[in-house]
Order: structure tokens, then C-alpha cells, then sequence
């Protein structure tokens, strides 16, 4: 017996047979593609690396926008570089702002509420359900990263 095209034992695949194939490998390149092409928008909820609180990023003006809607535990925003807002639970709190897509990532600033400062910051995905956030200082020279993961 001859193999074919698939490897499987047929004898003479014809021309129109192979064409099928090779048709649908293209049509499932295609497809992740855009899938691919797809999870470049960082739009939903994302768990934190610690596993601590989901952030929602939405479209907010011209960009996006991300805000803690979940914590593990009742945390406060005591760094806050405002003291009249360090009693304020986190739930609610603009963690993102301002992010632009630029490329493969979104650029914007980036709220900390474990020192209350605000880093220029990027989000990078890095597959369907993962997205790289750094947060920078000194034009981003030294940059601090984490892994978040979607959930919707």
C-alpha cells in the first residue's frame, strides 16, 4: 500500500483530495489567527498574579480603563497619597488609566495602592488568557512585571 497526502494508508490521494487538506490547514491557520488577533484587547476581568483581586478593564474614553471589582480580603487604600481616601476599600478603586494600544501592547499609567504612587505602565498579552503588566519608573528603566490572568 502507497501512502497518501495524510499518512494513512491511501493509495493515490488525488489532486482534489490534497487540495481539500491543504485548504482546510489554511482555513485553521487563519482561524487562530484571528484569534490570536483577538486577545490583543485586553477588555475583561483579570485575576491578579497573588490571586488577591480581579481588576475590569473597559473602554474608557480613548482607551481603556482597569478597577478593582473583587478582593480577597476588605483592603483599604491606606497609601494613599491623599489622607482623606485612605479609609476607601479598594473594590471601586481606577487601578488603569489612560491605556493606548501601541503595537502589541497598551501603554498608560498604573495606580499602586501597596505604595500609593503612580507608575507609567504597560500591558502586554501574552496569549488569549495571559497578559504581561509592568509598571515603570525613570522612563522606563527599571520596570516591575506581573502575570495576570483572564476570566472572562
Amino acid at each position: 500500500m502507497e501512502a497518501g497526502f495524510g499518512g494513512h494508508g491511501e493509495r493515490g490521494a488525488g489532486p482534489a483530495l490534497i487540495a481539500a487538506r491543504l485548504a482546510l490547514a489554511a482555513g485553521l491557520a487563519l482561524a487562530a489567527g484571528g484569534a490570536w488577533a483577538q486577545s490583543r484587547d485586553i477588555t475583561g476581568t483579570w485575576l491578579t498574579e497573588n490571586g488577591n483581586s480581579r481588576v475590569r478593564i473597559a473602554p474608557c474614553g480613548s482607551g481603556r480603563c482597569g478597577t478593582i471589582v473583587w478582593t480577597k480580603a476588605d483592603v483599604k487604600d491606606v497609601h494613599n497619597p491623599n489622607p482623606e481616601q485612605r479609609s476607601r476599600s479598594l473594590v471601586g478603586v481606577r487601578l488603569i488609566s489612560d491605556l493606548k494600544q501601541s503595537g502589541d501592547s497598551w501603554t498608560g499609567s498604573l495606580y499602586n495602592p501597596q505604595d500609593g504612587k503612580t507608575y507609567s505602565g504597560r500591558a502586554r498579552p501574552t496569549s488569549a488568557r495571559e497578559m504581561e503588566l509592568s509598571g515603570c519608573v525613570f522612563g522606563g528603566l527599571i520596570c516591575k512585571s506581573q502575570t495576570w490572568t483572564k476570566l472572562d
